[in-house]
């Protein structure tokens, strides 16, 4: 059976479990300041911006099995971009 989306935000509520849950692990490791909308910006731009016909279980994948230094790293340097902004 396959499931289609009529919408970015249909896939991203569709992926809110697993968004959470990476959450309340990385929150275990002190990384409480990662969010949601963090992970999925991540993948979005990086991983999935280069993916064709990607299944939602690989999506589920890739956000349970992300790396916790990568998206540290990745919010980290959003922070930064916004802290030092040109005028």
């Amino acid at each position: 059976m396959d499931i289609e989306f009529n919408s970015i935000k249909e896939l991203y509520d569709r992926l809110k479990p697993a968004l959470n849950a990476k959450v309340v692990a990385l929150k275990r490791n002190d990384l409480d300041y990662i969010k949601e909308e963090d992970i999925w910006n991540y993948l979005k731009e990086t991983k999935w911006s280069k993916a064709n016909n990607l299944l939602l279980y690989q999506m589920v994948d890739d956000i349970l099995n992300l790396s916790d230094t990568q998206i540290d790293e990745y919010v980290k340097s959003e922070i930064r971009k916004k802290v030092i902004k040109p005028n």
